[in-house]
């Protein structure tokens, strides 16, 4: 379950906010408009976020990734986001 504590800590310099709640965070990302929802698993051994993503508000979701934290999460879509915008710019310009 994601803390109250954690949910106050998300960047809305760099995230538009959709949902924040205990189990479930939709964030869009204010750099490249991709959409990201993250739920939260309780598992026996611990916690674990699902990452969905969509590169536009009518696609479906896909599953991108897991990770242990909503820290994490947000870390990792960030870094996603720097390979969308330099990355992938320079691979189309080759």
């Amino acid at each position: 379950m994601y803390t109250q504590q954690e949910l106050d800590a998300i960047d809305r310099k760099y995230f538009a906010v959709i949902i924040a709640d205990q189990y479930d965070v939709t964030l869009m990302s204010k750099n490249t408009h991709h959409v990201w929802q993250l739920h939260n698993v309780e598992l026996p051994d611990g916690e674990v976020t699902v990452i969905f993503h969509k590169h536009h508000a009518s696609d479906p979701y896909h599953a991108h990734s897991k990770s242990r934290s909503l820290n994490r999460a947000i870390r990792d879509i960030k870094s996603h986001d720097q390979f969308q915008l330099n990355g992938r710019r320079k691979a189309k310009r080759k």
